[in-house]
């Protein structure tokens, strides 16, 4: 059982495998709508986020969608309201998820949510069931309400819990390889990720918590930052990227 995905104006679509007999389902596949037809897209990294650069109310993170790693930018608005029951409108993100983590932001993080509307989506109307993404959304409501950018090109990957704990997520590695190619250079991550969260061209910071995440996404980190590992030959180089050698 094949589903459609995407804004009903864009110009691409994603394909779910939501069922399958036969195989993993979850699987994903990008494709571009086109004069001639649909055009597969092979590569959709890059295409769901802002060409911008970083923004007050904006965070990247890495979702995996099926076995492919895929980056995707997180938006969020905050607006004061005099409504009784505030607004919670979402786009491309679980409902569920996002109340959650408003919830955690105002109890274990001090952010005072409950006299705002916040307003939170996906660039490209990607949607992003991935509890990882978590830590982006988290980044991002917190900069839409300071009104303040997250420092550098930065990218957050993990999940969190109610008391305010950042969980490990499965395949940091690849998640993290993935944000290297496309040029990002910090990634906040859960503690715990061991080897798999050395990757070259890319400085990753480690928290535990929403509060040490926070710190270090707007210029105060606390959290244990990891030194890279030189990669084995034959690898992709931070040069042969487009970024700096370090």
């Amino acid at each position: 059982v094949l589903s459609f995905e995407g804004e009903r104006h864009g110009g691409f679509r994603m394909v779910r495998a939501t069922k399958n007999r036969y195989g993993p389902a979850d699987e994903v596949g990008c494709f571009e709508m086109t004069e001639s037809g649909i055009r597969e897209v092979p590569d959709p990294s890059g295409l769901f986020t802002s060409s911008a650069g970083p923004t007050a109310g904006t965070c990247v993170t890495v979702s995996l969608e099926g076995r492919r790693p895929l980056v995707a930018e997180v938006q969020a608005l905050v607006v004061p309201t005099s409504l009784q029951q505030p607004r919670r409108m979402t786009h491309g993100l679980e409902n569920a998820r996002v109340t959650l983590t408003l919830a955690v932001l105002q109890r274990r993080a001090g952010h005072k949510l409950h006299t705002r509307d916040v307003y939170a989506s996906t660039v490209g109307g990607v949607r992003l069931s991935d509890p990882a993404a978590d830590l982006a959304l988290a980044i991002a409501v917190a900069s839409a309400l300071r009104d303040e950018e997250p420092v550098g090109r930065l990218l957050a990957i993990g999940e969190v819990g109610l008391s305010g704990e950042v969980r490990r997520v499965s395949a940091i590695g690849r998640r993290l390889a993935e944000a290297a190619r496309l040029g990002f250079e910090r990634a906040i991550i859960p503690a715990g990720a061991g080897k798999d969260a050395r990757v070259e061209g890319i400085k990753v910071v480690e928290v535990t918590s929403i509060d040490e995440a926070l710190r270090a996404a707007f210029g105060n980190s606390t959290g244990k930052v990891v030194p890279l590992e030189k990669r084995p030959r034959g690898q992709v180089t931070p040069g042969s990227i487009g970024m700096a050698p370090q």
